[in-house]
Parts: C-alpha cells; sequence; structure tokens
C-alpha cells in the first residue's frame, strides 16, 4: 500500500484520463492524492489529500454547505472506480506522407440489452 491517501475529489474516478484507466478490468479509478503521508512540508499540505487543485475546489464547492452548517464530511478510505469502459485503438492512413498512424481513446461501453 503506497504511502498516500486515496484523492478526496468527488468527480476524481470519473475523469476519463490514460493514467486513471485500467485496462485488465474496464475500469477508470481515482488517483492517489499528490503528497506522501509522511512530507513534512508547510507549502502544499492539503496535497496530502487531492491529486490536483481542481479535484481540491472541486471538493470545496461540494461540501461548503456542510462546512458552513458544521456538518461532519466522510473521508474517503477506499479506491473509487467508475466500471464500463474500454479503450478503442484506430489506425488511420496519413495521406501526406503516406504512412499510417493510431489513436486511442478510451469509450463508455453500453452492456445493456434491449429487448422488443
Amino acid at each position: 500500500m503506497p504511502n498516500k491517501h486515496f484523492c478526496q475529489g468527488p468527480d476524481c474516478h470519473t475523469r476519463i484520463t490514460q493514467d486513471r484507466f485500467l485496462k485488465s478490468r474496464g475500469v477508470i479509478r481515482g488517483r492517489y492524492a499528490v503528497t506522501p503521508l509522511d512530507h513534512q512540508s508547510q507549502y502544499y499540505r492539503r496535497g496530502k489529500y487531492f491529486c490536483s487543485t481542481g479535484c481540491e475546489y472541486a471538493w470545496l464547492d461540494y461540501h461548503m454547505e456542510s462546512i458552513e452548517q458544521g456538518r461532519p464530511i466522510e473521508f474517503i478510505r477506499h479506491r473509487r472506480v467508475s466500471e464500463g469502459y474500454e479503450k478503442r485503438t484506430t489506425t488511420h492512413e496519413n495521406n501526406w506522407s503516406g504512412g499510417t498512424y493510431t489513436t486511442s481513446q478510451i469509450k463508455r461501453v453500453d452492456n445493456r440489452t434491449e429487448l422488443d
């Protein structure tokens, strides 16, 4: 287990990026926080709880009313995932140089089957 918390951002596990995608299970996972738990710097203490300032600000926007009202906020102790994704690779022909290149995209997969 790494010496870091999981990112507390409310939407971290839903953002589609290459480093969050786990191909073997087809899931998007939340990231680890930026700073290790034993880091002693006062400069970025909030980095122990968030992977980026975007997640930090999203968490604050999401929980601001609870903070104002003095209600407790749950601390996330497990890595959250969003299931149902796959990586699709497409090969393209490059007309101006005659070569080919590939692009990859992570797409949501709809596994539902509709009955008529």
